[in-house]
């Protein structure tokens, strides 16, 4: 089966060359240089599948470290750039403010989602608000909406800091069996069992008790996978995945049913036990709103939404399964490894955890002085450098969840761009005009750093657009500090994404939903952690690779095949050992 569908990828090849040669083309935009026939140059031979599958530049993007090749192409040919996919496509890598915002908000409709990815998140979470496009995409969202509004946030952080609190205990209680010495605990392993119980709680109201049974079904078949799935692809996987184009959604889906690959596999397993979960939870949950009970998890909200719907407005079965997966993933995979990745930086860099700890620390003695035990929402609001890395917020700025996101656009179009490129002719584009059909990677990775410093380049981009402008001169950096001292701050020609400038929550109509849970998770567990425990480096922490498997994940240089790895040595703060 899969040997038919690597076949049937290849259907399109004349197809594709034919495109190139008479298509609208885009030579003037610079980029990495091709290396074949196919993608310009002057030789003319037979290719293997193989060779093809190698060429262009793909899978130097996708097969690098997350973000690594966007940063290198961003400093040597600015902040639009051609890419050559397979068979000598021309797709756009994009990091410009400007031409992200018509991408993502003043012209969103222009530019959905290409077929193929749309096909593989049909594939792995069914027909979801991700997947979805159109007047579908609005119905859903209006929708789930419900769920997601402020007063449902800001009850999640009861949620969020109960599960924490677990987290602490159960990471206590393994220092203490080790005589009080510090310990070296797989952080991922750990965070992703905590976060799923708590977006568990919040969206569907079961306490699946993950942290002390690791055993339970749903975060098995969650833990890891979609470093499982999407994790170190082949040439080969590449090439198939950009030619899922040409492929009718009914192949697609046959396949998906039927294909013995083990990454599909994968996918079927872990669809099936999160269905069976949500089947059983749409009619317990339909049940209790005609008795006039419920409560008010995201679930319940939803299918109550769904109940008041309109006929021609409502979620079909397979759709209301379909937003369990997809909440599961957004709301536990993302959020994860956005905190592995902060308790990462704050071992790295001590001084900072240690600032930051103070800061918690003076805080609780504040609610403790007026008779209270936990922290309120306004309490995180009021703590400045908290809010630095998690609100502001540098966490999300330099680890974005996503490297890239995908777009196409449906029509000609012209994107506007904040400081101009150097064509090839060394001319100053001050704007691109794009083909329909043009694949577009947005390159949240790169935006989110916006560094430019190749010294060919550096003076003209400066006369028109300082880098200051963004996240000022040490963007590469990790450095709560800029959110502090006015270098980064909102501003409206920069106003990309839906949350402080940035593009890591998307923007636009198909800004995520879930952005306020996400963000007062983060800062619900680095309150506790950091309060309760200092955090080091280990020596395999020092090789920790930023892989990209829809999410970005930490796995060990050398190690990259045994998934998902940030091993981190815990010890009790000096304070809480005393006490």
């Amino acid at each position: 089966m899969d040997r038919y569908l690597t076949l049937l990828c290849l259907a399109p090849i004349l197809y594709t060359i034919y495109r190139c040669f008479t298509g609208t083309s885009l030579s003037r935009v610079r980029g990495p240089k091709p290396t074949s026939f196919l993608f310009g140059e002057c030789t003319v031979r037979l290719y293997t599948l193989s060779e093809l599958c190698r060429e262009g530049n793909l899978p130097e993007l996708y097969q690098g470290q997350a973000g690594e090749a966007d940063f290198r192409w961003q400093r040597l040919y600015g902040d639009v750039i051609r890419v050559k996919g397979i068979l000598g496509e021309d797709q756009l890598m994009v990091a410009d403010p400007k031409a992200l915002s018509r991408i993502f908000a003043t012209a969103s409709y222009h530019f959905p989602k290409p077929p193929e990815r749309r096909a593989q998140s049909l594939i792995l979470n069914g027909k979801s608000v991700v997947w979805a496009e159109g007047d579908i995409h609005k119905r859903q969202r209006k929708i789930l909406n419900p769920g997601f509004g402020g007063a449902e946030s800001r009850a999640f952080l009861v949620i969020s800091q109960a599960s924490a609190e677990r987290l602490s205990t159960t990471w206590s209680e393994t220092i203490e069996a080790n005589n009080g010495d510090k310990v070296v605990l797989d952080i991922p392993s750990w965070i992703s069992r905590a976060t799923l119980d708590a977006i568990a709680e919040a969206a569907f109201d079961i306490r699946l008790g993950c942290l002390r049974n690791s055993d339970n079904a749903l975060a098995k078949s969650y833990n890891g996978m979609l470093m499982n799935v999407f994790g170190t692809p082949s040439s080969i996987q590449i090439f198939i995945q950009e030619a899922l184009k040409y492929i009718p959604t009914s192949v697609l889906t046959y396949w998906a049913k039927h294909s013995s690959n083990r990454r599909v596999v994968r996918i079927r397993e872990t669809r099936k036990v999160a269905t069976a979960i949500a089947e059983s939870m749409v009619k317990e949950k339909a049940e209790f709103l005609l008795q006039g009970k419920g409560s008010r998890d995201i679930f319940t909200l939803l299918v109550k939404a769904n109940m008041d719907a309109e006929a021609k407005h409502k979620l079909s079965d397979e759709e209301l399964y379909s937003q369990m997966r997809i909440i599961l993933i957004a709301g536990q995979e993302s959020t994860s490894h956005t905190i592995n990745w902060t308790l990462l930086e704050l071992a790295r860099k001590p001084e900072i955890q240690s600032r930051l700890r103070s800061e918690i620390r003076q805080h609780e003695s504040a609610i403790h002085a007026r008779g209270d035990t936990q922290f309120t929402a306004s309490d995180l609001d009021n703590m400045l450098y908290l809010n630095a890395i998690t609100k502001a917020s540098e966490a999300l700025r330099y680890h974005c969840a996503a490297a890239q996101v995908f777009r196409v656009a449906s029509q000609d179009c012209i994107l506007p761009l904040s400081r101009p490129i150097t064509t090839e002719s060394g001319e100053l584009m001050y704007e691109v005009l794009v083909p329909k059909g043009t694949r577009i990677i947005a390159s949240v990775a790169a935006y989110n750093r916006s560094v430019l410093s190749t010294s060919s380049t550096r003076n003209t981009y400066r006369r028109h657009y300082s880098n200051k402008d963004m996240w000022g001169e040490d963007a590469d950096v990790f450095n709560p500090d800029r959110w502090l001292d006015g270098i980064a701050k909102d501003k409206k020609e920069a106003a990309t994404g839906v949350y402080s400038s940035l593009l890591t929550f998307g923007g636009g109509h198909r800004a995520c939903l879930g952005w306020r849970f996400a963000v007062i998770e983060i800062q619900a567990f680095l309150v506790e952690i950091v309060r309760k425990f200092e955090i080091s480096l280990t020596e395999k922490a020092r090789r920790i690779r930023r892989e990209s498997c829809l999410v970005m994940v930490p796995t060990v240089e050398g190690e990259v095949t045994r998934g998902v790895q940030l091993p981190l040595a815990i010890s009790i703060s000096p304070r809480n050992r005393d006490e």
